[in-house]
């Protein structure tokens, strides 16, 4: 049995046009962020994490991050973010794209 933790991706958002809709650049992010994410679709990546998963700095992270967070798809927010406890929670619609098993 293996210890992987994985996220699952609907196929929908392909076929829907979500992903051409948001671009290459929020779905990127979008992916990283989610790769983080518990089961409610909570996360809690640091911009250095993201920004080196995506293999960018953290200042250029941080824009990607705040396009995402304007992004909303049909009128919903694909993720919103609050800051709690002096980090920042990112919650991911996870009827959208990305869910957890």
């Amino acid at each position: 049995m293996s210890d992987r933790i994985y996220v699952k991706f609907y196929v929908d958002a392909v076929r829907s046009g979500l992903v051409a809709d948001m671009g290459a650049e929020r779905f990127q992010t979008l992916a990283v962020i989610a790769s983080y994410m518990d089961a409610n679709g909570r996360c809690f990546p640091s911009q250095e994490t993201i920004a080196a998963a995506l293999g960018i700095r953290r200042e250029n992270a941080n824009k990607r991050v705040k396009s995402l967070l304007a992004y909303k798809w049909r009128g919903r927010p694909v993720v919103t973010a609050e800051r709690r406890r002096g980090r920042t929670e990112y919650t991911i619609d996870t009827e959208i794209c990305f869910g957890m098993f």
